[in-house]
């Protein structure tokens, strides 16, 4: 059964299934550095999904715009409902093995780390502006603000990454010592 009814497929629904085949993996990607979880993220593209070909006539038009946006907003709802609920306890990460594996584990997790400590619309122009690499204009579009507040917060986002980055430096030159 189409998600367009119970009728024989259409070009709306072959359309939207050629949208989820061609971009699913990069919406994934974006929904995880959003949300920083692998398990939320997956669940948060989903919905993102469903939304996204209940509203098909709609999103059609610019899909990924469409879909960026419903992620975006689900993920705000996400956080603000996570500020109600106890705070989940992430288990300690294993050693990893020896290597230069090791060192870009090692360098994505410090940067993921720093991600999780920025405001929620600084981390979301992050992903947007850098991982997505999306133009200012679809990045305003997709957060739902001006241009003139994408770039400030665009700024204070980066400044506080290097301020993060740097501090996370520090300690691991110390902890060597």
């Amino acid at each position: 059964m189409s998600l367009f009814g119970s009728g024989p497929r259409s070009e709306l629904d072959t359309a939207f299934e050629d949208f989820v085949a061609a971009r699913s993996a990069a919406l994934l990607r974006t929904a995880y550095l959003l949300t920083g979880d692998r398990g939320h993220a997956e669940d948060l593209l989903q919905t993102t999904l469903l939304r996204t070909a209940w509203r098909w006539q709609a999103a059609s038009a610019q899909p990924e715009a469409y879909a960026r946006r419903v992620l975006v907003n689900l993920s705000r709802d996400r956080r603000r409902n996570l500020g109600r609920r106890v705070r989940e306890q992430a288990a300690p990460a294993e050693p990893p093995a020896v290597g230069d594996a090791v060192q870009r584990i090692a360098e994505r997790e410090t940067l993921l780390t720093a991600l999780r400590q920025l405001p929620e619309r600084q981390r979301e122009v992050v992903v947007l502006r850098y991982y997505a690499d999306l133009p200012v204009a679809d990045t305003a579009l997709a957060m739902g603000c001006s241009e003139g507040v994408v770039k400030s917060h665009t700024s204070r986002a980066l400044n506080r990454l290097r301020a993060l980055l740097g501090a996370a430096e520090d300690r691991e030159v110390h902890h060597a010592e």
